[in-house]
């Protein structure tokens, strides 16, 4: 027998930040996370799977559109009409949905209840579905310690919306063990909440399947779900299936070897080239490009972000058309000199650095600085927050670590041109 394991798809999930990104592929983001669950299910239909479980996270908490649950519901009748169930567990941002207690369903979806843990059996397949729903999105529970006991003879398979232990990255909903999740002695657990895919366990299995589509730059990679094959005793194989239509990547050009702008741009092409030719899919890529290294062109990139970032868009272009998007250029190079060796320096900008080194003391100049970057902030539209993460330091009227990053930065630019 054959199922699919999936969860976190959050359909129709907002897009984050992206307002403030000049030519952002928004229909194409938009519309991603429905098309990657399309091909889920299409996936399903072609190996004909017996059944599908769905381990929470299916919508993206209070979201009112309707046409999100219709969706939806038009996918699961493509699974009914095959004769595909489907078991459908609430995770924390389900519970938040209104979609999720007025809507009604194809007859092939049944639900974990969220009161107590429930078991769905599956008689002619010898199999036992084990779960419980969340009714509160911040459930702090325990859920898994009074889980059934497994049926014996049956294949048993845990469903459970958990962070599980050492995902600090992710909210401690329905917290639990390893060895509580052991001790139920089930033959596979189908998790979610943790968006990046795992294989925790393998006796027995606990496995995060990840979440279907990234859908920012801290979901970067293959997406998708997992393909597990079994019989009536035991888990055969545990296998990805990639479904995602776009990706998001995180690109590191080191720059150590750069004295000048056109030296690091160059670098970025060859690791653009790298990537493109690396990806053998051919998805649409989301990248981030971040500059790194201690390098003589540190200087020369100082408040050159907005056009290095327009030098690899058009580098992009050119290498791989429509295909590739600059999401971002982070610069976060440090300088070749460091500031002890400026200080030796008996000219003028060591006397700058020196000035720079006591400044973040002087109480009266830091509070002048925040005022004055607090009015040319208030002009800015309110989405570039997302953008300039320094803007909410200065609207907080914390500067001290603007000065701390621009310091060397400037330094390092005078001293090349001096």
């Amino acid at each position: 027998m054959k199922f699919i394991h999936t969860a976190d798809i959050h359909l129709d999930s907002p897009l984050r930040g992206l307002a403030s990104y000049q030519n952002a592929p928004v229909k194409a983001l938009r519309t991603a996370t429905r098309d990657a669950f399309t091909n889920l299910i299409d996936e399903a239909i072609e190996e004909q799977v017996d059944f599908c479980i769905i381990a929470g996270d299916l919508y993206d908490g209070n979201w009112k559109d309707y046409n999100t649950g219709q969706f939806f519901i038009r996918e699961m009748s493509r699974l009914n009409k095959a004769a595909i169930p489907v078991y459908l567990l609430h995770g924390n941002h389900d519970a938040e949905s209104e979609m999720t207690r007025r809507l009604t369903f194809p007859p092939n979806v049944h639900w974990f209840d969220n009161k107590k843990p429930v078991t769905h059996r599956i008689k002619e397949l010898r199999v036992a579905l084990h779960g419980r729903s969340f009714k509160d999105a911040a459930t702090v529970e325990n859920f898994a310690v009074n889980y059934p006991d497994p049926v014996a003879g049956w294949l048993n398979i845990g469903v459970l919306h958990t962070a599980l232990e050492g995902h600090a990255a992710h909210a401690r909903y329905a917290p639990c063990s390893l060895s509580e999740l052991t001790a139920k002695r089930y033959d596979y657990w189908a998790l979610g909440h943790v968006h990046e895919h795992a294989i925790v366990q393998r006796d027995p299995w606990v496995v995060f399947p990840g979440n279907l589509q990234g859908r920012h730059i801290g979901e970067t990679g293959p997406r998708g779900a997992v393909l597990v094959k079994a019989d009536e005793t035991r888990i055969v194989s545990v296998d990805r299936l990639i479904v995602d239509v776009m990706r998001w990547e995180s690109v590191n050009v080191d720059a150590s070897t750069a004295h000048d702008l056109p030296a690091v741009i160059a670098l970025a092409t060859g690791a653009i080239e790298a990537l493109l030719s690396g990806s053998a899919d051919n998805k649409p890529l989301s990248v981030r490009v971040t500059i790194t290294g201690r390098t003589a062109a540190h200087g020369a990139l100082f408040g050159m972000d907005a056009h290095l970032r327009e030098e690899i868009l058009a580098l992009a272009a050119t290498l791989g058309g429509d295909r590739i998007w600059i999401e971002k250029v982070k610069v976060e190079t440090t300088p070749a000199v460091d500031a002890s060796q400026i200080r030796e320096r008996a000219d003028a900008i060591a006397d700058l650095q020196t000035l720079l080194d006591q400044v973040q003391a002087d109480e009266v100049f830091m509070r002048s600085l925040a005022e004055d970057l607090q009015r040319l902030t208030g002009k800015a539209p309110l989405e570039l927050s997302d953008a300039v993460p320094d803007f909410n330091a200065i609207r907080s009227g914390d500067v001290s670590s603007i000065v701390q990053s621009v310091t060397p930065a400037l330094i390092a630019q005078l001293a090349q041109t001096s």
